[in-house]
């Protein structure tokens, strides 16, 4: 049964703009030569939200109740994107400052920060590798940071010279896609460095974008006010969703594949079913635009955040 678990009001100060969702622990560190094999940790279900008040908040969910572990205030103006890195133990964080954070989950320490330069880093996100973080820049392209230096390894580049807002990493970590201003959507060959296919499905900017589980499909999310279902292989159509009266804000898969979550300006939250392309659940507890969304680890729960400065989750039939 769909319904709304718990609502954090007054999660942030001010308008939250990011979320993600992830997992702590659980796989044990290699051990060193000649000491015995550390024992698994449990599991920390961990929730990450970033704001317009210039903080990130790291959060510990537990059986339906969300506590703050740590707050981070570093970034001088708005946090507009967040990541949790595939093994859980790190965070990335973009700002309006142009600066890209790399956080501790564990102990909340920043461990380096990479200077984007003069423009806005409207979107983060880790490599599946962990090796790299990938932003993009109003210029048209990505670029890739090695983690470990926070030096620019590579640019991806769209030739199109067109402000990138949303960009994906396919869970292989054989393609990024990037959706910008204009309404294309890039998808790039990691092994090649270049652009596979150049799609134009959208007639204005595209807000989000997401892979599926098995990096075969992505959806995009418009203010156009559509969502589109693409195939990655050929970049071919699958499908048009429409439902949203306004913006499409954020779109996730569920951890199955078999629906996906949106979220949009107009304050819902809709779950679709991917075989119909129908839309089975709409929640509208947000007052204002919804502007991410995440699933947690096996798809039973849905975080939302919001410009109502509320933090959300839903309980998920699975």
């Amino acid at each position: 049964m769909y319904s709304l678990q718990n609502k954090r009001e007054k999660a942030h100060t001010d308008s939250i703009w990011a979320c993600d969702w992830g997992v702590l622990g659980g796989t044990p560190p290699e051990p060193v030569e000649g000491e015995e094999l550390p024992a698994p940790r449990e599991e920390e279900d961990i929730i990450v939200t970033g704001s317009l008040d210039d903080t990130v908040k790291i959060w510990n969910y537990k059986n339906g109740e969300v506590e703050v572990r740590h707050k981070l205030t570093d970034h001088s103006l708005g946090v507009v994107s967040v990541c949790i890195s595939k093994d859980g133990s790190k965070v990335a964080s973009s700002s309006q400052d142009s600066a890209i954070h790399i956080w501790d989950i564990e102990s909340g320490e920043k461990i380096k920060t990479i200077e984007n330069g003069s423009g806005e880093v409207w979107t983060v996100q880790f490599s599946p590798d962990g090796q790299f973080i990938a932003s993009g820049n109003q210029s048209g392209r990505v670029n890739l940071y090695s983690l470990d230096t926070a030096k620019l390894t590579d640019q991806l580049d769209t030739k199109r010279e067109k402000f990138i807002l949303s960009i994906a990493f396919s869970p292989d970590g054989q393609y990024l896609a990037s959706g910008a201003i204009d309404g294309i959507i890039n998808i790039f060959d990691m092994e090649t460095k270049k652009v596979k296919h150049s799609l134009e499905e959208h007639a204005m900017p595209i807000r989000t974008i997401a892979f599926s589980p098995d990096s075969q499909k992505i959806l995009t999310g418009s203010d156009d006010g559509h969502i589109k279902l693409l195939d990655v292989s050929n970049g071919t159509l699958v499908g048009t969703m429409s439902g949203h009266t306004s913006w499409v804000l954020s779109v996730a898969f569920s951890p199955d594949a078999e629906h996906f979550a949106s979220s949009s300006s107009d304050h819902s939250v809709k779950i679709w079913e991917i075989s119909s392309r129908q839309c089975v659940h709409t929640f509208n507890e947000h007052t204002s635009e919804v502007w991410g969304l995440k699933y947690n680890k096996d798809g039973s729960r849905l975080v939302s955040i919001s410009e109502d400065e509320c933090m959300n989750i839903y309980s998920i039939p699975v």
